[in-house]
């Protein structure tokens, strides 16, 4: 099987005179994101229309470029479709996204393709580009998800607060994604990373199970607003003299973080599991009033 490179150089190489770390962090079941290659040929295809466009007269330009414009919506939806897509399948819990986004970049798709035919054939040819542009592009790409997962029985306003600050977290990681970059450092890059797939671990936990925000609302704002600031701070100061010093501080408190939130993590599903041993021990009792001998044998 292969395995990453971990040479004194790499990401998650030895710093000096240290063992070499394995490799771990968001590389942990991470997958290949399906918003390229094919996604990015639809913004290249209706490029052509701009010659056809500049090569007609003042009718055919405008109904050329207006097919254009509709190809390049329809290849932005689908992307942020796609996008939108993965980020549902990534969670446990999640609402359908508001916009099928796929699905009206499939509609803009033959639009699009719509207006090229009235420009350069007739109505007829017109018609069956629309149908079959729409019809391809659905096939091509697949729908949106139209329905919520993992809502039953699921307080939807707690559900509802519950979204809006992991969101809010999310935006926190992802600027320290963003200013850890400036320093220029793939170590500290990979380190950053590696925390961002702990604290994604408490957030899918709280999603399971909302009731946990109240105990994990600091983790998500507090810490993380804290940690964002200080990774902002450290690359302007780390991008100037390299301060040997600084990344240590900087990456000790990675370390701080990144075992305060995995304690937090492991502590709410120990609470979730004392939860459901008191519902067990609950039930039981109220099948042995009933006088129905609970089966104990699996104990």
């Amino acid at each position: 099987m292969a395995q990453r490179y971990g040479g004194h150089y790499s990401p998650d190489g030895p710093s000096e005179g240290g063992p070499r770390k394995p490799a771990t962090g968001s590389y942990r079941g991470a997958k290949r994101t399906r918003a390229g290659g094919r996604v990015n040929l639809l913004f290249l295809a209706p490029l052509p229309l701009i010659w056809k466009a500049f090569t007609t007269d003042p009718v055919g330009m405008a109904q050329y470029l207006a097919a254009l414009g509709l190809l390049i919506l329809s290849a932005w939806l689908t992307r942020e479709g796609i996008l939108a897509q993965e980020a549902y399948e990534a969670r446990k819990v999640a609402r359908r996204p508001a916009l099928p986004r796929k699905i009206v970049g499939s509609l803009c798709a033959g639009a699009g393709l719509f207006m090229a035919g009235i420009a350069g054939f007739g109505l007829p040819e017109a018609v069956i580009f629309a149908v079959l542009g729409t019809v391809i592009h659905s096939f091509a790409f697949g729908l949106d998800p139209l329905t919520d997962k993992g809502m039953d029985g699921v307080d939807m306003f707690q559900t509802d607060r519950v979204a809006r600050a992991v969101d809010e977290a999310e935006k926190h990681l992802s600027a320290m994604s963003e200013a850890i970059k400036r320093a220029g450092d793939r170590q500290l890059e990979a380190r950053v990373d590696r925390f961002r797939t702990t604290a994604r671990d408490l957030f899918r936990t709280v999603e399971e199970d909302p009731r946990d925000l109240t105990a994990a609302r600091k983790y998500l704002s507090v810490y993380l607003l804290g940690a964002r600031d200080a990774t902002i701070k450290f690359a302007d100061i780390y991008g100037r003299n390299r301060d040997p010093q600084a990344k240590a501080d900087y990456s000790a408190l990675l370390d701080d973080l990144e075992g305060n939130f995995a304690a937090r993590t492991e502590k709410l599903l120990l609470d979730d599991r004392s939860d459901l041993d008191i519902e067990i021990g609950v039930l039981r009792d109220r099948l042995q009033r009933e006088g129905i001998r609970p089966n104990t044998n699996n104990e």
